[in-house]
């Protein structure tokens, strides 16, 4: 299906493959629960760097998926940080749910291939 952005410009509605390879891309950084720092990062960059010339969609919602592991990976470290003052103790948990939460809205949206932003996220990969 081909939609008409809000500039007149035609937009292909990502396919099948498309939208499956994006909300892998936002699932993979569950990895960071089972290998610690590096986990969350390497499922959303590996999904991104296969199929980012095949389906401009993943290579959208791989990056934007990448960036938010890298914000994710930086407030959990500010938040060890804060532990020697104990409110660390508070805040990783909300880092933590929070990551967990918009994790999920993003694959769901992803699968509807609406494009996702995150909220709170340094797009430090464009």
């Amino acid at each position: 299906m081909v939609d008409i952005d809000q500039s007149g410009v035609q937009v292909r509605e990502p396919d099948s493959e498309a939208r499956l390879w994006a909300m892998i891309a936002h699932l993979s950084g569950f990895l960071g629960y089972f290998l610690p720092v590096i986990g969350s990062l390497i499922g959303p960059l590996i999904v991104w760097q296969l199929k980012k010339d095949l389906h401009p969609y993943v290579d959208e919602q791989g990056k934007e998926a990448l960036n938010f592991q890298i914000t994710v990976l930086i407030a959990a470290m500010v938040c060890v940080l804060l532990m020697l003052i104990v409110v660390g103790f508070l805040l990783i948990w909300v880092v933590i749910v929070g990551a967990i939460v918009l994790m999920i809205i993003a694959a769901i949206k992803a699968n509807e291939g609406a494009p996702y932003r995150y909220p709170f996220c340094l797009r430090l990969i464009k």
